[in-house]
């Protein structure tokens, strides 16, 4: 996977509330318009809920 700009990834993740699930992750990311390898990325992440746009990045990270 390509490597991620934790800085457009939370611009990507604006309005999400937290706790928030992967999906709810992805459904955020396509309506502000993130691009593809974005998407992917959220995609891939575990399917569990995250606490908040810090657990969301590390994640990313590791992908």
């Amino acid at each position: 996977m390509a490597d991620i700009n934790p800085i457009q990834l939370q611009k990507d993740l604006a309005g999400v509330d937290y706790p928030a699930k992967r999906d709810d992750l992805v459904s955020a990311a396509e309506r502000n318009g993130a691009d593809s390898s974005t998407l992917d990325v959220l995609r891939s992440l575990p399917d569990r809920t995250y606490e908040g746009p810090s657990g969301v990045s590390k994640e990313a990270a590791q992908k």
